[in-house]
């Protein structure tokens, strides 16, 4: 994986504007559920390309120091190779005074090829520094993305179901609305109502045969006392 490819991920992830893809999706919770996991799944493979990086950069540093370490220590022995030399020419010791210097001579190219080896990866250690900065504020970009998608997350699955027990409230109402208990009412009181009605009518009905009956006693007696008074003028 490539430093532009790192960096392109990073940057493409970190800059995701979420409100506009859920402006686009049809089931926004649906949406969100599957850019948290594409985060998540991103953040860790993210993780470790830095971690890649980081991992190569060390190891620079490292042979960068030993290098470092090495020109020092070459340094030292080229040094302590001229004194002992220049102790031996003083004890008219020539042959073995020019030996040390040629050791000192090997010391001082290996101390001037470590020092090339360290200055020729501190270009690289720089760039790859700055990369692992931008890699590390990339990955933080992103974790506080994520954190803000699944805050939303929550928020619209509590919305959510908000609006659902919202609904399902009004679709009630709508029920009481359409299934009016009271219309039931209404008409068992006109049933209750034509009972009485009936009830009124076998009593009237009734009252009716009675007087009827009273009227035909009524009727006889005035029948009798006619024929009484009829007999009396007869036998006057």
């Amino acid at each position: 994986m490539t430093k532009q490819t790192i960096l392109g991920r990073v940057a493409q992830l970190a800059k995701a504007n979420i409100n506009a893809l859920l402006d686009q999706a049809e089931d926004p919770q649906k949406m969100l559920d599957q850019l948290i996991r594409d985060y998540a799944n991103n953040i860790a493979e993210a993780e470790a390309a830095v971690a890649s990086t980081i991992g190569n950069l060390r190891l620079l540093e490292q042979d960068h120091r030993e290098d470092v370490d090495a020109a020092k220590e070459w340094g030292g022995k080229a040094l302590a190779a001229s004194r002992k030399a220049d102790e031996l020419r003083a004890a008219g010791k020539a042959a073995e005074a020019d030996t040390f210097d040629n050791l000192a001579k090997v010391a001082l190219g290996r101390q001037l090829g470590s020092e090339k080896e360290a200055r020729t990866a501190e270009p690289s250690i720089a760039s790859q520094t700055e990369v692992v900065d931008k890699l590390k504020a990339g990955l933080t970009q992103m974790k506080e993305k994520l954190r803000e998608l699944q805050a939303k997350r929550d928020e619209l699955v509590a919305r959510a179901t908000s609006a659902q027990v919202q609904n399902r409230m009004l679709d009630a109402v709508k029920s009481i609305d359409v299934l009016d208990p009271t219309s039931e009412l209404s008409r068992f009181e006109d049933k209750v109502r034509r009972e009485e009605a009936r009830a009124m009518g076998q009593q009237e009905l009734a009252a009716s045969s009675l007087d009827a009956q009273f009227e035909r006693l009524d009727d006889a007696e005035d029948d009798a006392e006619i024929a009484a008074r009829l007999a009396a003028l007869k036998t006057g």
